[in-house]
């Protein structure tokens, strides 16, 4: 705990100005070059994107080619999107779930009409089945 006061007392003795900056200078930080560079040999970034665009097949021409590829990804994605939702909005029934349900909603309704317990302990009128002699 001590030396959590003593960090604390230290930081208030800072100027303002010199919290949060580093010790180096305010200058931007240069990324070193690989050995037998020229650090004049460097061309602008426009320039070496002029020299070797990125292709992606859509035209010859580097700022119609990015053009197309983005419209032609915002197209692919947007009809994926929206032709796939509709697709599965629209899928049948899987497995008949609805229609089970709807079937067990409509014969509760009628063995409540006709005043018959929802379940019975026979699946089957026992009645009706062909049963074997008791012998």
């Amino acid at each position: 705990m001590a030396a959590l006061w003593r960090a604390l007392r230290a930081l208030r003795a800072l100027p303002a100005g010199a919290r949060g900056r580093s010790a180096g200078s305010p200058g931007a930080v240069a990324l070193p070059r690989p050995l037998g560079a020229d650090a004049h040999d460097e061309e602008p970034m426009l320039v070496a994107q002029r020299k070797n665009p990125d292709y992606h097949g859509f035209s010859a021409d580097p700022d119609a080619d990015v053009l197309n590829m983005r419209a032609a990804f915002l197209a692919g994605v947007s009809i994926t999107i929206v032709l796939g939702s509709i697709f599965v909005h629209y899928l049948p029934d899987y497995g008949l779930q609805q229609w089970a349900r709807r079937e067990a909603e409509v014969l509760v309704r009628e063995r409540e009409r006709q005043g018959l317990p929802l379940l019975t302990s026979n699946y089957y009128d026992p009645k009706r089945l062909p049963l074997p002699p008791p012998e």
